[in-house]
């Protein structure tokens, strides 16, 4: 028996003073709505109605319960109100959770214009290169770049970037340009490891995946102090190319070793689920829909 679809029932045998009446104000038939009320009385353990051939009337019981019923059902006719209208009109705080330099140069931009759009709503964004439980720590909706492991998120996709090889103009004068992924180890290099340390690079070669395991001489979880460490002509950085795209096309920074990058890696708007999604989440993902520039392999 479904709770409030007997209760309902009730309602309107009390308000149309009939059964028939009843079953064809809900859409039901008679016999339906009889076994609504029958399951409602069951469950509570006393009759809710005097029944003649003639008459329906409520018992004492049955007027009590009248009258929380109205008012059980009235709230939820609210709550869906509510609910609803959130959906179509954003309100309330939205919370995002974004890599810290992707964050900063793409996503803030974005959240930016959609708090002038939507006045009703507070915006939080947070930033961190570590892996984030949206349900554990409370975020709406994640920006995540690179192939996603298998969860009960929905993923969409919004654009592509790659990984990049950089150093300095005078570090390379220096050093030298490596011409395969194996001169690396004659470098000077420097990791990103915002998660696990792992020095293992990959690269393609001609569709196969070659690994190179180095020695870094610089180690941080921080792109920005990898990029900064580049430019300061310390050694090759190995960052994502929307990283550094202007710093290249500056000339401040040079990419090598390009023609052994492996596939660009996706960059996905991640949320939990999509169905009754918030209309805060929903106009968001729209934004990013209309508005994002991610296509950042090139």
């Amino acid at each position: 028996m479904d709770r409030f679809d007997a209760m309902t029932a009730f309602v309107a045998v009390c308000e149309t003073e009939s059964l028939t009446a009843a079953a064809r104000r809900l859409g039901f038939s008679p016999s339906v709505v009889s076994r609504q009320i029958a399951a409602l009385e069951g469950r509570l353990g006393t009759r809710l109605f005097h029944r003649t051939t003639r008459q329906i009337s409520l018992t004492d019981a049955g007027a009590r319960y009248l009258e929380r019923a109205r008012r059980i059902l009235a709230d939820l006719d609210e709550a869906e109100r509510v609910a609803q209208r959130d959906r179509s009109e954003p309100s309330g705080r939205l919370s995002v959770t974004a890599p810290l330099i992707f964050g900063r140069l793409h996503v803030a931009p974005l959240l930016a214009r959609f708090a002038d759009r939507h006045p009703q709503v507070s915006v939080e964004l947070s930033l961190s290169d570590r892996f984030v439980n949206l349900v554990e720590e409370g975020h709406d909706l994640a920006i995540r770049i690179g192939h996603l492991p298998d969860s009960q998120l929905i993923a969409r996709r919004f654009g592509e970037t790659r990984r990049a090889l950089v150093a300095s103009p005078s570090y390379l004068a220096r050093a030298g340009v490596p011409e395969h992924p194996g001169d690396l180890a004659r470098h000077d290099t420097i990791a990103f490891t915002p998660v696990t340390p792992s020095f293992d690079w990959h690269f393609d070669e001609e569709g196969s995946d070659l690994k190179v395991r180095l020695a870094p001489r610089f180690v941080t979880n921080s792109g920005d102090t990898a990029i900064a460490l580049a430019l300061d002509g310390v050694g090759i950085a190995r960052v994502l190319y929307y990283q550094v795209r202007e710093a290249i096309r500056e000339g401040r920074l040079i990419e090598v070793l390009n023609p052994f990058v492996p596939e660009p890696m996706p960059i996905h708007a991640v949320y939990p689920s999509a169905r009754l999604l918030s209309g805060k989440v929903r106009a968001f993902i729209e934004l990013i829909d209309e508005m994002a520039q991610w296509h950042l392999a090139r």
